[in-house]
């Protein structure tokens, strides 16, 4: 084992990746699987996935698109450690780069300007004036944003992407429009995906994807709704959870 913390060892996308995450505090969810579905990529590409935690979202990308090289960049060593033996026990050593460090200065970590393809990101965005904190040490680094923190996260996403290099990220759905503020200085050409409980609820996530130097907003594509009425999961949410199909979202070259 590569840490000390207490594991359990989780199948996700209907066993098609086994991962060793911690028992307790921030685990592997819905969120993780879904930013990996709403990203492209093509074989030979970089994507870079900021905050990759036990690297569930850039392991699924990965595991998708055979060739795809990732890095994965997690602050927490511990839970970096797992990232990299997570890439190992699933045949990607080869292609997935793990490094413990902080995005916020991407630049001390090793990385070229202008040298990613695509970025993919879920920051920590519960606001910790208005929510309650965990106690989990860990739990509360994955979920509490601090001030300003979705601005520069994406300010070294702008510095890491080549020019018309694609962002991908999920935020709270309530949200969006601080996502879009702290786009506007970098990115265009801006697309939106709502993620509903169940039809006809309000949103709880919203799936977003941007270019490096494009110019304005795009239509929004329709509402992933991950229940029916009846509460059992859609076949929509099924096929990108259990399935590994990636979402309209992505490039259309992608599949």
């Amino acid at each position: 084992m590569s840490t000390a913390i207490e594991t359990t060892d989780d199948a996700v996308l209907g066993g098609r990746l086994r991962l060793l995450q911690p028992r307790r505090g921030h685990r592997v969810g819905h969120d993780a699987i879904l930013l990996a579905a709403a990203t492209g990529g093509r074989p030979g590409e970089l994507e870079v996935d900021f905050g990759a935690g036990i690297g569930g979202a850039g392991l699924a990308l990965a595991w998708r698109v055979p060739e795809l090289r990732v890095t994965l960049i997690e602050i927490d060593p511990e839970l970096a450690a797992l990232a990299r033996e997570n890439a190992g026990r699933n045949g990607m050593g080869g292609r997935v780069q793990v490094i413990a460090g902080d995005v916020e200065d991407v630049a001390a970590l090793g990385l070229k300007e202008a040298s990613a393809d695509r970025v993919l990101m879920n920051p920590p965005f519960n606001d910790p004036a208005s929510q309650q904190s965990s106690p989990d040490a860990r739990r509360r680094l994955a979920h509490v944003a601090g001030r300003d923190l979705l601005s520069r996260w994406i300010e070294s996403a702008a510095w890491v992407l080549k020019p018309c290099g694609t962002l991908t990220l999920i935020w709270r759905a309530a949200a969006l429009d601080a996502v879009l503020s702290a786009l506007a200085p970098a990115f265009g050409d801006i697309a939106v995906m709502a993620v509903r409980p169940r039809p006809h609820a309000e949103a709880i996530r919203v799936l977003v994807r941007a270019v490096k130097g494009g110019a304005g907003r795009l239509p929004d594509l329709p509402a992933l709704e991950l229940n029916d009425d009846a509460g059992k999961p859609s076949s929509a949410a099924e096929a990108v959870l259990r399935e590994a199909m990636p979402l309209a979202l992505a490039d259309p070259a992608e599949g």
